[in-house]
């Protein structure tokens, strides 16, 4: 009889019957008695598994303060989870900034909650790739912001902590899921924020609260180190107060990383040469499906046509281009979220067949907090597994498959639009910010968290890049405005963000 590695019991036959049950196979007697023999003598390997040392990722700067958390009086907008300080290289890039950092972005040293009960004291050892990259260009990390609860919300009232306020108009909410990371940069706590986006999560709280937001090309930004909830459509990109620093940020986070399994071949440049300002040089197709949605608030679409009318005014070419299939975007991305992130939670976080890092810190934590407190999930979190493992096994994954094949069709149909113009325009979200309401249904409260994501959730499965820059306002609210580009072709949205900067502009009193 094989020695059993001591951190590793063998199932019993109950469960190995279980296992198989879990596949929909039936084992005979001698069939699960063969099998325990069997495992016993595959566990043996598993021993030299738990003497083997993992290669460990690159953490510098070692000296870390854990930070702490601060109260209502220092951070009224309920924008910081933690307040630290960790200083990168003596020169570079990103020399005297700050910059705060999503909460699900890894830090090491410091705790990271992703917003959710369920993480709460969870403190990383390594750092994601895009904080060393911060670090070496001279930033200062300051703090990990607030979140929407595991990023499942794009209001900014679901973080675990409480909703974080606009900093425009505290009687609202910032928008999220990256919400601490737009009131923090808007209110001027950091310089520049990091954040990530799957649905829209960096141009919807950059367009509530009055902020810049760029989401950028899918895997152009690694995404090592940051808590995901789908391989395919897992961003993480620069959120500012102006084009020119999402620009600088981008010059230092862009770039291969070996360990993303999300990446392919990257192309990069240099962002923030690229920045001409020159709306003369600009041709932008107004997407006529982006605007008079279910959703949409009139005044949004009028400030937003009323924006590039200005922009036209400037030099810049402006038409109308349609593109019908924009609006099967939302059903395609739904059909993907659900089964993916069923499949990521069920995978332990951290998922299963790419080549790349694993983090099995990551993965030990999330595996045991999934089975022990899953009753503290978001109402969106649970609503996404229950329909998603409904989906998967009902329909053996059909929808999700089919869903997958559609967003190739859907990602031709802008590369055709785009063929002609230099970014596609339209609202980044349909309406402004939400008011504070602390009562709500459940239903309610989902409606609010997923109704602002019709023209932002589709360029996430398309995973072409997409900055948001305010425009203006409506009922005294800010409005984003949103250029999308050809892939890898962040260089030329960034610069038609920073053309309408230049010779339109907007600041809100």
């Amino acid at each position: 009889m094989s020695e059993i590695p001591p951190n590793i019991q063998p199932p019993t036959p109950a469960e190995i019957r279980e296992k198989a049950a879990d596949h929909h196979v039936d084992l005979s007697d001698d069939e699960v008695e063969d099998f325990a023999a069997a495992i016993e003598e595959t566990l043996d390997g598993y021993e030299r598994l738990d003497e083997l040392s993992e290669p460990q990722r690159r953490t510098e700067y070692t000296e870390r303060d854990p930070g702490y958390t601060p109260g209502p009086e220092e951070d009224p907008l309920n924008a910081f989870v933690t307040k630290c300080e960790v200083k990168g290289a003596d020169s570079g890039e990103l020399d005297g900034y700050t910059v705060g950092l999503k909460d699900n972005i890894a830090l090491a040293g410091v705790r990271m909650t992703a917003g959710s009960k369920l993480f709460q004291d969870y403190v990383p050892s390594t750092d994601a790739t895009i904080v060393t990259r911060l670090l070496d260009a001279g930033a200062t990390i300051t703090g990990k912001l607030n979140m929407e609860d595991m990023a499942f919300s794009g209001s900014g009232e679901l973080s675990a902590t409480g909703p974080v306020l606009n900093p425009r108009d505290a009687d609202h909410i910032a928008g999220g899921s990256s919400s601490g990371s737009a009131a923090a940069v808007v209110s001027g706590d950091v310089d520049v924020a990091i954040g990530g986006d799957q649905g829209g999560s960096i141009r919807i709280p950059s367009a509530w609260s009055g902020g810049v937001g760029h989401k950028p090309t899918h895997g152009l930004v690694p995404y090592t180190g940051v808590v995901g909830l789908g391989h395919s459509f897992d961003h993480v990109g620069p959120m500012t107060t102006n084009v020119e620093d999402a620009a600088r940020v981008m010059d230092v986070i862009a770039g291969k990383d070996p360990l993303d399994p999300r990446q392919g071949v990257v192309k990069t440049t240099e962002y923030a040469q690229a920045l001409s300002g020159n709306a003369d040089e600009l041709t932008i197709g107004v997407v006529e499906e982006g605007f008079g949605h279910e959703q949409s608030d009139p005044g949004v679409d009028e400030t937003v046509r009323d924006a590039l009318d200005e922009l036209a005014a400037a030099g810049a070419e402006v038409q109308e281009v349609s593109i019908p299939m924009h609006l099967d975007g939302m059903p395609i991305w739904n059909a993907i979220v659900m089964e993916e992130t069923t499949a990521l939670v069920r995978d332990e976080g951290v998922g299963h067949y790419g080549k790349g890092f694993y983090d099995t810190q990551f993965a030990d934590t999330f595996g045991k907090a999934r089975r022990t407190r899953a009753d503290d999930y978001l109402m969106t979190v649970k609503l996404t597994l229950i329909l998603g493992q409904y989906m998967a096994d009902e329909y053996r994954g059909h929808y999700y498959a089919k869903a997958m094949n559609l967003r190739r069709k859907l990602a031709e149909a802008y590369d055709e639009a785009l063929s002609d113009v230099d970014v596609l325009a339209m609202p980044t979200t349909p309406q402004t910010a939400h008011k504070v309401n602390d009562d709500l249904s459940r239903l309610e409260v989902i409606d609010r968290a997923l109704n602002m994501l019709t023209n932002t959730a589709p360029f996430d499965v398309s995973g072409h890049p997409a900055i948001s820059v305010p425009a203006g306002e409506a009922d005294g609210l800010p409005v984003g405005l949103m250029f999308v580009g050809r892939e890898f072709e962040d260089d030329t949205v960034l610069d038609a963000g920073y053309a309408y900067e230049q010779n339109v502009g907007w600041e809100l009193e």
